[in-house]
């Protein structure tokens, strides 16, 4: 009888342990959607307010949530606009991956310009609140200089094509082409982003032929 209680007692003692790790588990992952639910919140009352504006209570009523409950997550809306600029630059670390793949070097230029400007446009397009938190002069923490040294790097990346095509041109004048491709890529997103529907597909079109119209003299046969 001593054995059989031992043996029946077994079962629930490893029952326990199993159902004591799943708990955690569970609230970790409910904490985790919570977090991302007052995220995409954040994302959405920055872009509709600007970030000045924006507050803690705002946030919460958009994510349909109580303030006692943002705040077991976030102390502050400068601790929100941390963690989603961050978020938001691993996303675009991703996506400018994709879009200077070496594979694209050996494009033609038309198609080349597809292939670099099409995922750069669609993370904007998908993330607006990128722009208010890397562009704002009061948005706390390292996100623009982050920003900054990415916008650098992509520059940077444009001169490496560039010296591709122009083997035999001078690096003062590659690096002056590559500024002025970002500089008119610059103002074409910001015309894109500001429209919808048709009208942004035809801005979106135009900076590839403004683009393509700059560079193809400069390229010659080697883009074409």
């Amino acid at each position: 009888m001593q054995e059989a209680k031992r043996s029946g007692g077994a079962p629930a003692a490893g029952g326990g342990t199993d159902a004591g790790t799943e708990k955690p588990r569970r609230r970790q992952a409910r904490g985790e959607r919570r977090i991302a639910q007052l995220l995409d919140a954040a994302a959405n009352v920055f872009c509709t307010t600007g970030y000045t504006a924006a507050s803690t209570n705002s946030i919460a009523r958009e994510a349909g949530v109580s303030p006692g409950t943002l705040y077991q997550f976030f102390p502050n809306k400068e601790a929100i606009a941390i963690e989603l600029g961050d978020q938001l630059l691993r996303r675009w670390r991703e996506t400018y991956g994709q879009a200077f793949l070496p594979v694209h070097t050996s494009l033609p230029l038309a198609e080349l310009l597809d292939a670099v400007l099409d995922p750069l446009i669609e993370f904007n397009q998908a993330n607006p609140a990128f722009a208010v938190l890397m562009q704002g002069s009061d948005i706390p923490g390292h996100a623009r200089l982050q920003h900054e040294k990415l916008n650098t790097g992509l520059v940077e990346r444009t001169e490496e094509i560039l010296a591709g095509y122009l083997p035999d041109a001078p690096p003062a004048e590659v690096a002056r082409t590559a500024n002025t491709i970002f500089a008119i890529f610059k103002a074409g997103l910001g015309l894109i982003l500001t429209h919808e529907g048709a009208e942004r597909d035809a801005y979106t079109k135009e900076l590839k032929t403004v683009l393509h119209r700059y560079l193809s003299p400069l390229v010659g046969e080697a883009g074409c």
